[in-house]
C-alpha cells in the first residue's frame, strides 16, 4: 500500500541551507559567480555546486546569463526577496548580539523598599550600583511591605528589599542581613544602666511605636502578650528618625531594630539589646517566584550578596528563616 505521508524535501549539498542561500544572494547581488566566491572566501567551483544544489532543491532555474552578468529569473527574484533578509539577518546576528550585550548596562531597574531600608541599608549599595552602571535608570519605590509585594506581583518592580516575617508561596525571600532588637532611651533614663534588664522593667514607661499596621508594632505587642507583661503606648508615629528624636526629647522609650542606629544616635541615646525577648530582624531580597531577573536586577543583587539568586532558586519555595 502506497504511503500518503508527505516527505519534506531533502537538501543534498552538505545538508546546509544557509550556505547555498548565502551563495545565491551574493551571486544575485554581484551578478557573478567569481565575485560571489571572492566575497565569500570560497572557490568558484564551491559556489557553483551550492547554486546547482539550490536549484535542484527548488526545482526551478534561479539564474540565467544576461550578457556578461548573471541575472535572476522570475523564480529567482521571488526567492531572493525571501532569502535576502534571512541571510543578512543571520550574518549580522553576531554583531547585533554583541551590541545588545553592551546595551545591558542601559535600561532601567525598579526596586521596592521601605523607608528604613532606603535610608539605612541601601545607600552604599545604590552608590556602588550607580558607579558601576551609570546608564541604568534606577528607581527606588518607597512603599510599605504589603505595597512592595503588590508591586512585585504586578511586575511593576524587579525586586524588593526589606524584612519579612512570613513569605507567601508565590515569592522567594533571601535573607542577607540580621539586626538585633534594641531598647532606646534618653542617656539619663533609669533603664539606661539598669542591670539586669527585664521585660517587666519596661512596663511602667510609655512606648513610642510605629503605626499598628507595621511589623514592629505587631511584634512588640505579641512579645508582651506572650509574656503577660502589661505595656502602654505613649505615642504612635511613623519613621525611625521621628521616633529617635522623640525618645531623645524624653517623650518615651522605644524598641527599634539596630539597622536604624547610627554613631550620632549613640551619642544622644542609650541603646541596649533586647535579643533575649524579641527576635532579630532579617533583611534581604524578595523576588517573584519563577521570574527571570534582568541583567540589571542581577547586578544589583550581586552587590548585596554574590550568587544570591541562582537560577534554580527562582522556583524554590521561599520561607523565612524565622
Amino acid at each position: 500500500m502506497a504511503s500518503t505521508r508527505t516527505l519534506s524535501p531533502r537538501f543534498a549539498y552538505k545538508g546546509d541551507r544557509l550556505k547555498p542561500l548565502r551563495a545565491f544572494c551574493q551571486t544575485a547581488r554581484l551578478g557573478s559567480v567569481s565575485r560571489a566566491a571572492e566575497a565569500l572566501y570560497l572557490s568558484q567551483p564551491a559556489v557553483t555546486l551550492q547554486l546547482q544544489a539550490l536549484e535542484r532543491e527548488m526545482g526551478v532555474r534561479l539564474l540565467e546569463r544576461s550578457g556578461r552578468r548573471l541575472a535572476l529569473t522570475r523564480e529567482g527574484e521571488a526567492l531572493y526577496e525571501l532569502a535576502r533578509p534571512l541571510v543578512e539577518g543571520l550574518d549580522a546576528l553576531d554583531g547585533i548580539f554583541r551590541e545588545r550585550i553592551r546595551g545591558l548596562d542601559a535600561g532601567e531597574l525598579n526596586v521596592a523598599a521601605g523607608s528604613s531600608t532606603i535610608l539605612y541599608l541601601l545607600p552604599k549599595i545604590v552608590e556602588a550600583f550607580r558607579a558601576a552602571h551609570p546608564e541604568v535608570r534606577l528607581t527606588l519605590h518607597n512603599v510599605t511591605g504589603a505595597g512592595g509585594l503588590d508591586l512585585l506581583r504586578s511586575d511593576a518592580v524587579d525586586l524588593a528589599v526589606g524584612s519579612m516575617l512570613d513569605v507567601p508561596g508565590d515569592l522567594s525571600y533571601a535573607p542577607v542581613y540580621r539586626f538585633e532588637p534594641m531598647l532606646i532611651t534618653p542617656r539619663d533614663h533609669p533603664l539606661a544602666k539598669l542591670e539586669p534588664l527585664t521585660l517587666q522593667d519596661l512596663s511602667p514607661y510609655g512606648l513610642i511605636l510605629p503605626p499598628q499596621r507595621l511589623t514592629t508594632y505587631r511584634m512588640v505587642d505579641l512579645v508582651f502578650q506572650q509574656n503577660r507583661v502589661p505595656y502602654t503606648v505613649a505615642l504612635e508615629v511613623g519613621g525611625w528618625e521621628v521616633i529617635k528624636q522623640y525618645v531623645a526629647m524624653g517623650l518615651g522609650i522605644s524598641i527599634v531594630t539596630a539597622i536604624c542606629l547610627t554613631e550620632a544616635d549613640r551619642a544622644r541615646l542609650s541603646a541596649r539589646s533586647l535579643a533575649e525577648y524579641f527576635p532579630s530582624r532579617s533583611y534581604g531580597v524578595v523576588v517573584r517566584k519563577g521570574k527571570y531577573l534582568s541583567p540589571q536586577a542581577r547586578a544589583f543583587t550581586e552587590l548585596i550578596q554574590p550568587a544570591l539568586f541562582e537560577r534554580g532558586d527562582y522556583y524554590a519555595t521561599g520561607q523565612s528563616d524565622r
